[in-house]
């Protein structure tokens, strides 16, 4: 018996399509055409073609940037996930702690990202910072707008207390859907605490932990306004991440062409980048 096909349903979608066409679409194809052309002003545009790309790809100074911006983000997984598994398995399943817990958890992530950079800004100032005062009065040399590793240590700390609550409340919630039946049966069986983090919480965390490092990553790999507000990519180029070095070249030195290709291209790498990461972890959750 042929089934009768009701599509009127795709018309309550249209209007989201036509939003995404709006806000997403458009713009790209616009970044899409400025990076195959040149203007030299005055609204006149020439074809240029794949010029800007491979100036892009065989630049040295998009090298560099890429490379700070893999290296920050790996770091960041590296710290923030197994810290957010550490702090989701030590907090209270049930009583008044669980609404404390939770609230403290989300309130960083409350903060908009220039007031977090705002705020580590005056926090690592050697003049009137709490944390720069205290490490210079115990006879610390850190000054982060001066050294480079200070600048690193100080941004990659700023991205672990603002998003690593995220980790935290993503691992919780897979660990509150874990039932009781299994630990009573782990407890019967006398397993060790690792052995019950192992072979229960851990596969049963697999799902939002994928999610966890697909969102962290893809948030840390397009960083922007924290390191901009904190350091401005400095000091000299060290935390000039990919998104600096982007703004620079399109708004400071107004070079549409090279900015909008690099854009292109840091879109492409971002996207292999976050389908890599889901092949890879949806594969291994599949294995088991």
């Amino acid at each position: 018996m042929d089934k009768t096909w009701n599509n009127k349903a795709w018309f309550m979608v249209l209007p989201v399509l036509l939003l995404v066409a709006f806000s997403a679409v458009i713009p790209l194809m616009t970044v899409v055409n400025y990076s195959v052309q040149d203007t030299f002003g005055n609204n006149q545009f020439f074809w240029a073609g794949t010029e800007w790309y491979q100036e892009m790809l065989h630049s040295e100074r998009f090298h560099t940037a890429l490379l700070r911006n893999l290296l920050f983000s790996f770091t960041i997984l590296a710290i923030e996930v197994p810290l957010g598994i550490l702090i989701a398995l030590n907090m209270p399943r049930k009583g008044w702690g669980v609404p404390v817990c939770l609230v403290l958890m989300a309130l960083p992530l409350l903060i908009p990202w220039n007031v977090v950079g705002t705020i580590w800004q005056v926090f690592g100032r050697v003049d009137i910072g709490l944390l720069g005062r205290t490490l210079s009065q115990l006879g610390i040399h850190y000054n982060y707008v001066q050294n480079p590793l200070h600048a690193w240590i100080t941004v990659i700390v700023m991205d672990v207390w603002h998003w690593t609550s995220l980790v935290v409340l993503l691992c919780y919630a897979g660990l509150v859907s874990i039932p009781d039946a299994f630990y009573q049966a782990a407890k019967i069986d006398g397993a060790s605490r690792w052995a019950i983090f192992r072979y229960i919480q851990l596969p049963k965390m697999n799902r939002v932990l994928l999610i966890a490092v697909l969102l962290r990553f893809m948030d840390s790999f397009m960083i922007y306004t924290e390191p901009f507000v904190v350091t401005g990519g400095g000091p000299g180029n060290s935390t000039t991440f990919l998104s600096i070095d982007l703004v620079k070249m399109a708004v400071g030195q107004f070079d549409l062409g090279p900015a909008a290709a690099m854009s292109i291209i840091y879109f492409l790498i971002i996207l292999a980048l976050s389908w890599v990461f889901y092949t890879v972890m949806t594969s291994y959750d599949a294995e088991r």
